[in-house]
């Protein structure tokens, strides 16, 4: 069995099409680092890979759960590490910081989640959570992202379950990565006109109907009714902005994140960035990977 092969980077950098050359060549197959494409019926909105390309290249952790089920990091390093042992190459890929944090250097001493405590919080106003959690660890106030719930729940349920700071459960964290760790860059126009094309094809597939069929599951998952473009169609749907508007704030809203990401994967130690070119083919990309590895 080869060691494990990553290939990470924001949204809309291209690694799915990078990972699946990779795949090609090796025989191997593709793990998902991807807290959204877990979730059936998610399909449009997380750019999953299509039903002639999951056919052509083995992919794991991909429709595996049920949007009236949760999901959390822990499933995931048992489900990821399962998964990579029945492929003779692993080829993790995905942009989820967290979820290759918690494989490779676990996730601390992080609590499950327990059920009373989390639907206590998913109930509690966002100003409430802000407010408690920069009364009970400033510093994982500061450093969080206020518009993302998902991760101020869990920030909050886990000092409440601790009775500790957030920050401290993390803090033995190093950044490290493993050899053969691939980071995807690009220049930064070139990644915004990327993402631009990105969404406009996904409501040109049919993102609004999709999010439609799926509104009563998702409005019962907080965690995915956060999820990109399916927070800003639902808001379309109940009639908060048009659909050009919408379709303006998700292109927004995925290069806000992009930045986050490429803030999350700046701070990594040891991966082998790889600036991709305006243009360049996937086979291209995939090639210098393979040239690279022993």
């Amino acid at each position: 069995m080869g060691r494990p092969i990553f290939i990470a980077g924001p949204t809309a950098s291209g690694k799915s099409a990078v990972a699946m050359e990779v795949a090609r060549h090796t025989g191997g197959g593709i793990v998902s680092v991807d807290s959204m494409q877990v979730y059936r019926g998610m399909d449009l909105g997380t750019a999953k890979p299509s039903a002639e390309q999951q056919v052509a290249i083995r992919h794991h952790l991909i429709d595996i759960t049920e949007l009236t089920e949760s999901y959390d990091a822990a499933t995931f390093i048992s489900q990821a590490e399962e998964a990579a042992a029945a492929e003779e190459q692993a080829i993790f890929c995905g942009g989820t910081g967290l979820y290759f944090q918690a494989l490779l250097e676990g996730l601390g001493e992080a609590p499950r989640a327990k059920a009373k405590i989390r639907d206590e919080l998913e109930n509690t106003a966002t100003e409430k959570l802000i407010e408690e959690l920069a009364e009970k660890d400033p510093t994982t106030h500061g450093a969080i992202d206020h518009q993302n719930r998902r991760r101020l729940v869990r920030a909050v349920e886990v000092i409440r379950i601790t009775g500790k700071p957030f920050s401290e459960q993390r803090a033995e964290w190093t950044g490290q990565v493993p050899e053969q760790f691939y980071l995807l860059q690009r220049e930064g126009q070139d990644l915004r006109t990327r993402i631009e094309e990105r969404v406009e094809q996904m409501f040109a597939k049919g993102l609004v109907d999709e999010t439609r069929a799926l509104q009563p599951a998702l409005e019962q998952n907080r965690t995915a009714s956060q999820a990109l473009g399916y927070r800003q169609v639902i808001e379309h749907l109940r009639g908060e902005r048009d659909l050009p508007d919408t379709i303006a704030l998700v292109k927004s809203r995925t290069w806000q994140f992009v930045r986050r990401q490429q803030t999350w994967f700046r701070k990594l130690k040891g991966a082998t960035h790889l600036q991709v070119a305006a243009g360049e083919d996937p086979a291209a990309t995939a090639q210098r990977i393979l040239d690279s590895l022993p």
